[in-house]
Order: C-alpha cells, then structure tokens, then sequence
C-alpha cells in the first residue's frame, strides 16, 4: 500500500510503499482510508518530540493517529488508528470508531476530532463549563481555538475573549462567536492592563490555553489577588505552542482562588475517553453535518505529502490529506 513513512524520526515522510498491516484481534479492523488530517500531534509524533513517543521503528513507521475511511461493508466512519493512518489502509479500534452522519463532507469529518478532543474535553471535564460563563481562549487563532469558541458557545458560554498575534485572523474570530479580543502583539504591560480590566468587569470563570509560555504569564499576572476575596478561575493548558516552561510566582498562587489542570493524552480518565467517542464526536460531527459548525480546511493528495508537511496553512485552517 501506498503510505506517508518516516524511516528516522526527525525526518520528513516519505511516499512510499508500505506493507499492509494485519489486525491482531477482535477489537482490530481494517479500513480503507480516504481522509486524515495533519496535527500538531503527529508532527511531534513524527519528529520524536511528543510526549507519547517512546518506540523506535527499524524499518520506518507510517504517521497518521486517526482518520474517516470505509469498512468492507461501505460503512463510513471515523476511527482512532493502531496503526499509522495516513496510509491506504489502517487498522483501528472498534471501540474508538464513530459512525458518521450524512451531510458531513469526509474531508471535514478528519479534520475535527483532534481539535474536539483538544477543546471538549478541556471545557467539559477540566474546566466544568456551565451556561453563562466567561471564558478566555488563549491562542484561538488556530484550528483548535477557533473550535474551542464554536463549542464553548455551544456549552453556554455567555462571553468569550480570545488571544493570539495575528490581527486579521482575530477579528475574524468575531464572526464565530468571540466578543472581545486582545493581540499579543501589543506591550506586556497593555496586554495585562487589558486583561485586568476584563476580569474586573466580568469574572472570567475558565481559561483555555494553547500558547503556555510568556502568555500565559501574562495571563497569571492579570489575575493575581491583593489579598481579598477572589473569583475562582479554572485554568486549562492544552498546548504550548508558545513555550513548554514559565516562570510561576508562588504569590499568585496564593493571592487567587485557582484550578490549574492540563488537558491531554494521559490525563483523560477511561471513561471520559469513551464519553468522547459516544457523545461528544457524535454531537460535533451531527453540528457539522447541520452546518452549525464552521470549519476551515486546505486538502492534500498523499502523494504530496514530502511537499505539504511542513507547509503553513494559513487563517487558522486545518491540512487534510486525501488519499
């Protein structure tokens, strides 16, 4: 089969011939599949940098988590792979394999779980979103923030502020739901002033993360206590696009009512994982397929992957490779 292969980690995928996999019990299926999108997940899978990465493979590895194909059967669905994904044909889990609605384009369909996962999951069960919160996203100009905004509004968040450097994507953000939005690009000092003011007017009750870095200390500066009585902020780091390390003052800890979590491979419990895989893709999948969902992608064939790996996509969208 043809396949996106990395023989060394570090290096790009190659289009290559790849053998077939076979399933290894009754929970390994088969697909054909025909969409799978490139995350910043399997980018760091692909280079060895990811924290889920462990194993060296001598005679290379196909890359790829996940992705929408057809069963033997010409049943469509969305699966977590076992095997590398971006490839002819994949084994995945049945138990992690979401039928998917009519109405929804494939391409579409690959490109959402990964951003789900990364702004549901946090929303939902780290952070506890109820109906009428305030949320600040930071770093939404990405594919998984502007999501994150769509759901965050879909959970009954009555005011959302988003963060991120590029300007024309933010004020687009507009458009999706956000109601207030600050640039990173202005001085520190504006940029926590900014945020000050914000979380004095209305609380913000929860905090999506995605940047880390100075972000987020500008964010933990904003927020710092005097010494009175504080509003509870949940506070979420999803990615670190920004940087993986901050410097965190030990007064801010003190001087504020704060949940700090991270939301992530490893620290999703069983039984939330299979919460996202029976309700969770399902609802979002349904959203799409209703157009209540707007979601930007640029497709690839497989056989362009060398050439499209590291390109960036601009405006927030999602790559999708085709196959």
């Amino acid at each position: 089969m043809k396949a996106a292969v990395v023989y060394k980690k570090g290096e790009m995928p190659k289009y290559a011939e790849f053998e077939t996999p076979v399933s290894n019990n009754e929970n390994e299926i088969l697909i054909s599949v025909k969409a799978v999108a490139i995350t910043n997940l399997d980018k760091g899978k692909a280079s060895g940098k990811h924290y889920s990465t462990e194993n060296e493979y001598k005679n290379g590895f196909v890359v790829g988590s996940d992705g929408v194909g057809f069963l033997d059967d010409g049943t469509r669905v969305y699966a977590r792979g076992i095997s590398g994904t971006i490839a002819e044909k994949a084994i995945v889990e049945k138990n992690r394999m979401v039928l998917l609605p009519d109405g929804i384009s494939t391409s579409i369909a690959a490109s959402m779980p990964n951003a789900v996962a990364g702004s549901a999951m946090a929303l939902r069960f780290r952070a506890g979103i109820k109906p009428g919160e305030t949320v600040l996203i930071n770093g939404a100009t990405g594919f998984t923030g502007q999501i994150a905004i769509q759901i965050a509004k879909h959970y009954g968040a009555k005011r959302i502020i988003v963060t991120g450097r590029n300007e024309k994507t933010l004020q687009s953000l507009l458009e999706l739901g956000a109601d207030e939005i600050v640039c990173l690009k202005q001085d520190d000092e504006i940029i926590v002033n900014q945020l000050k003011a914000i979380h004095e007017n209305a609380s913000i009750d929860i905090i999506i993360d995605y940047l880390w870095g100075h972000s987020a200390e500008l964010i933990f500066a904003s927020i710092k206590g005097n010494g009175s009585f504080t509003h509870k902020v949940r506070y979420v780091s999803v990615g670190s696009m920004a940087g993986d390390s901050i410097q965190l003052s030990a007064g801010i800890l003190r001087s504020v009512d704060l949940q700090l979590s991270g939301s992530g491979l490893g620290s999703w419990t069983k039984e939330e994982v299979k919460l996202l895989f029976s309700e969770i893709l399902p609802e979002m999948f349904l959203l799409a397929a209703q157009g209540k969902l707007k979601i930007n992608i640029q497709e690839v064939n497989l056989a362009d992957i060398e050439k499209m790996w590291d390109t960036k996509v601009p405006d927030g969208k999602r790559l999708v490779v085709t196959i």
